[in-house]
């Protein structure tokens, strides 16, 4: 086999890698996702436990489990601890995210 053949093929498959690393960081973490704003309803909210924490650090993690009101699929974020002890389930609101990452909750009263 010619050795250009080879490094055509490397340099093919370094590009594909690259490509599938920069696709799946930008849509299934939200890098560079468009912020978004939309009425729910809170389901849940649960606080869970995290193992080997480092000193200063949270030793629980905060996930807050909602349902758009226009309908849509359920979804989860983690939230920091002011907003899981401010929210409850059944209330409602705006929420505000991007991509997989929750910024903001606005409760409506």
């Amino acid at each position: 086999m010619p050795v250009t053949l080879v490094l055509i093929l490397l340099v093919l498959l370094v590009v594909a890698v690259a490509s599938f690393v920069y696709i799946s960081r930008r849509h299934l973490s939200g890098h560079a996702a468009v912020e978004k704003q939309i009425e729910v309803l809170i389901l849940d909210k649960q606080s869970v436990a995290v193992d080997n924490t480092q000193p200063g650090a949270d030793s629980e993690e905060y996930w807050l489990y909602v349902q758009p009101v226009k309908g849509g699929p359920k979804r989860d974020f983690q939230i920091g601890p002011h907003y899981f002890h401010a929210l409850n389930p059944g209330d409602s609101g705006t929420l505000t995210y991007r991509g997989r990452l929750f910024l903001h909750f606005a409760l409506k009263r």
